[in-house]
C-alpha cells in the first residue's frame, strides 16, 4: 500500500541543495524544481561480506590508475533511468508498477564481467559488474517498467541496455584511464577470487522504486 501522506495531504517540503561539494562533486542530471521527484526503478542487491572483500580488492587496484575513485555504499541493478515525477503522479505510478510486476517470479543472473561506464553527460565514470547470464528475464522486467513510463510520457530505458551493478565511481570522464590494462587486471581479480562463480550468481527477490525520499517494494513471487 502507498504510505500515509501520499493521498490527500498537501505536498511535503523537500530539502534542496545544489552544492556539489556536499556530495562528492556529483552534478544533478536535471535541475531541481519543487514538486519534481527524482524516480528510479531497480533491483536492490544486499552485499555480503565476501562481496565487500572483492570490492575492496577491485577498488584498491583501480585506485593505482584513478586515485579519486570511491567505492559505492549501496548496490543495485537499474531497470529504468532516473526520471522526474510530479508529486501527484507517485501513487498512480506505483500502483501501475505493482500491477504490471505482480506476475514475475524470482530469478538468478550472473554479474561477473568488469566494465567501465560513464553517465550520459560524461560527468561521472563508474566501474561495474555486467550481467553475463539472466539478460532475457531482465529485458522482460524492463519491458513492463517501460510500459508504465510510457503511460506517464516519461523516457523509457536504453534500447540495448548493459545491465550491471556499479561498484565504484569518480567525477569526470576518466574511462580512458580505467579501460585497457586496468580493466584487464580487474577482470583477473574477479576471475581468480575464491568462490566468485557462486558469489556473483545473484537471486533477485524484489524490485524497488525510489521517488524522492520514498521507497516502494514489489516482491517477486
Amino acid at each position: 500500500p502507498a504510505p500515509a501522506g501520499l493521498l490527500g495531504d498537501p505536498e511535503p517540503e523537500e530539502a534542496v541543495s545544489d552544492d556539489s561539494s556536499r556530495h562528492g562533486g556529483r552534478v544533478r542530471g536535471f535541475p531541481h524544481e519543487r514538486g519534481n521527484w527524482a524516480t528510479h526503478v531497480y533491483l536492490p542487491y544486499i552485499a555480503q561480506e565476501e562481496f565487500l572483500e572483492l570490492l575492496e580488492l577491485l577498488v584498491s587496484r583501480a585506485r593505482t590508475y584513478v586515485p579519486s575513485l570511491a567505492a559505492m555504499e549501496e548496490f543495485h541493478l537499474s531497470l529504468s533511468q532516473c526520471v522526474v515525477l510530479r508529486y501527484h503522479w507517485i501513487e498512480p505510478f506505483v500502483r501501475s508498477l505493482r500491477e504490471r510486476l505482480a506476475a514475475f517470479h524470482r530469478f538468478f543472473c550472473v554479474a561477473d564481467q568488469v566494465k567501465v561506464y560513464t553517465n550520459q553527460n560524461k560527468t561521472r565514470t563508474f566501474i561495474g559488474l555486467e550481467v553475463s547470464a539472466g539478460h532475457f528475464q531482465l529485458l522482460e522486467l524492463v519491458s513492463e517498467v517501460d510500459g508504465v513510463l510510457e503511460e506517464f510520457d516519461l523516457p523509457t530505458f536504453y534500447k540495448d541496455p548493459s545491465f550491471h551493478i556499479s561498484l565504484a565511481w569518480c567525477v569526470g570522464d576518466l574511462s580512458g584511464r580505467l579501460e585497457g590494462p586496468c580493466l584487464r587486471e580487474l577482470q583477473d581479480i574477479v576471475d581468480g577470487f575464491e568462490d566468485s562463480a557462486f558469489l556473483l550468481r545473484i537471486q533477485w527477490e524484489q524490485i524497488r522504486c525510489k521517488s524522492g525520499n520514498k521507497y516502494f517494494s514489489f516482491p517477486l513471487r
